[in-house]
């Protein structure tokens, strides 16, 4: 698929191209930034729940993408801070820890979608344009099982504060096997 045929298929954007990008991630926010405004979005980005809520305020645009864990906070307060000030806007969590307690939890307080790390500026206008009628297409290249099984131990990981012996307990796994599984890289 050519990249033209891949913009026509994509939705069209409203009248208020306004969006706000909020991750701590500096270089994929760039990126993602650079990524959207091809798309046709006038794009704000912060890299703070802080400077988000700002943004939010300020700015109330129409489109957001969040990241979910910021390193000052949660970015479910720059959702709540975004939908008490527009709540006609389409917002998306976009987190490298995806879990079902806090897709739920994003949804109810008006997120409208919600995509996992690595997710590519298509699957984001997808979420942002989705009229929420159909599904959506299953993606191309799906996390293979051996990737599901390290995002999960990676989260397990972050929750129990990077504890080792904690988290190979939560796992019923062996102490040195959680060790040599963390110490490589993850699979594609």
């Amino acid at each position: 698929m050519t990249d033209a045929s891949a913009d026509a298929a994509l939705p069209e954007i409203g009248d208020d191209p306004s969006l706000l990008l909020v991750d701590d991630d500096e270089v994929f926010l760039r990126r993602l930034a650079r990524a959207m405004e091809k798309r046709g979005f006038d794009v704000a980005t912060a890299q703070s729940v802080a400077q988000g809520k700002r943004l939010a305020v300020d700015g109330m645009p129409a489109y957001a993408v969040v990241d979910l864990r910021l390193e000052d906070g949660n970015g479910l307060d720059v959702v709540e801070a975004l939908r008490a000030r527009r709540p006609d806007s389409r917002i998306v969590v976009l987190t490298g820890y995806g879990a079902i307690a806090t897709a739920v939890a994003a949804v109810k307080i008006g997120a409208t979608d919600y995509l996992s790390k690595p997710a590519d500026a298509d699957d984001v206008v997808r979420a942002l344009l989705s009229s929420g009628e159909a599904l959506p297409e299953p993606p191309d290249n799906p996390m293979s099982a051996d990737r599901v099984r390290w995002e999960h131990i990676q989260r397990v990981y972050e929750q129990c504060d990077r504890n080792v012996s904690e988290t190979a307990r939560r796992l019923s796994m062996h102490r040195r096997t959680l060790q040599r599984i963390l110490a490589k890289r993850g699979p594609r």
